[in-house]
């Protein structure tokens, strides 16, 4: 059956514009829906620690910026907008304690709430708005005057106006202009987990990487195998995104065309899909979330170790080089240390 898809008919903004509404958090989403927000009209108000870097930020884009609690205290909505393995600490130490009847907790992903991790009362609204694009991408469509299309769920309705709330948020953030699509905590979460792991992330970063290698390892220049593995792949993903799979298969050679529908099967064959199925149960029974959150409280030793491999990789020392020479490109880099904050400033 086809998701419902809502548009800017089916929100009303005003449900939201005479309340105080709070964004705990000022990272890639979080400082997406507040600019947004702000410039729709509504009263935005930040939520940080004390000792966050993303103050000083915050400040001069023109919030008001307060500690956590005091922003729960004072909001009528309150966006959580923290990684997912830091929720339950801000939630247990600076959200819980100050609910009360007829606030809304609001969400861009369902981690938390799907996996349990946390435990909202059944007083408050507990609903999810979680455009289908990254924050820079949310914000500069808004400001263009176009929008991503996005989710919207509700976990619990207490006020029975859960939903509208919803909409009228998706309103704010520019989601209606695209088209906003029903879903629950459940699927979003299970699809997100699965797509970043299977294809998006975690497929596409191997298959790139074990392609490099071949090429290098059988005596190729890796500049080379740069271009064919990995340059080349937006090109590729530009066609898809812009026309579908056959578009893309439309608008490449015919030798191309045929090296894709014949040995592209044998490359990504039904052990692998039997391996994504494997994945996607490991996922709904929350295995995944189990290890995940068990990693980061043991304060990430396996992931801290394999992100200091991969970022010694050669085809990440190729490729600053090599971009280093597209001007286009703005040749971005990610440096130690580095928050959400300082790249959203570098990127402006």
């Amino acid at each position: 059956m086809a998701a419902k898809i809502y548009t800017q008919e089916d929100a009303d903004l005003n449900l939201i514009k005479d309340k105080t509404l709070a964004v705990i958090g000022f990272g890639s989403q979080g400082h997406a829906h507040a600019l947004n927000l702000k410039d729709s009209g509504c009263n935005v108000i930040i939520g940080l620690y004390p000792t966050s870097k993303s103050r000083e930020t915050a400040e001069k884009l023109g919030f008001t910026v307060v500690d956590t609690a005091e922003a729960v205290k004072q909001a009528d909505v309150i966006m959580i907008a923290v990684p997912d393995t830091v929720i339950p600490k801000v939630y247990n130490e600076d959200v819980a304690p100050h609910l009360s009847e007829g606030k809304v907790l609001l969400f861009s992903h369902g981690f938390a709430v799907h996996f349990e991790t946390i435990e909202a009362p059944e007083n408050v609204d507990v609903i999810m708005v979680a455009p289908k694009g990254p924050g820079h991408t949310v914000r500069s469509q808004y400001v263009e005057g176009k929008g991503v299309p996005g989710l919207i769920a509700v976990h619990n309705d207490a006020s029975g106006k859960a939903q509208e709330i919803a909409l009228a948020w998706a309103d704010g953030v520019g989601c209606t202009r695209a088209g906003v699509f029903q879903t629950n905590f459940r699927e979003e979460t299970v699809t997100d987990l699965f797509g970043e792991q299977v294809v998006l992330c975690g497929g596409a970063s191997a298959l790139v990487k074990a392609g490099f290698e071949t090429l290098v390892e059988a005596g190729y220049q890796p500049e080379m195998a740069y271009f064919e593995c990995l340059h080349e792949l937006k090109l590729i993903v530009d066609l898809m995104i812009e026309s579908g799979i056959a578009g893309m298969r439309f608008s490449v050679s015919e030798t191309a065309e045929w090296g894709d529908v014949s040995v592209g099967p044998k490359i990504i064959d039904a052990s692998v899909k039997a391996r994504m199925k494997q994945q996607l149960k490991d996922i709904e029974d929350g295995k995944f979330a189990r290890e995940w959150t068990a990693e980061y409280e043991a304060g990430n030793p396996n992931f801290n170790k394999i992100r200091e491999t991969e970022a010694t990789h050669q085809i990440e020392e190729v490729g600053g080089q090599l971009r280093s020479m597209m001007s286009w490109l703005g040749n971005k880099q990610i440096k130690a240390g580095m928050t959400q904050a300082d790249y959203i400033s570098d990127s402006k």
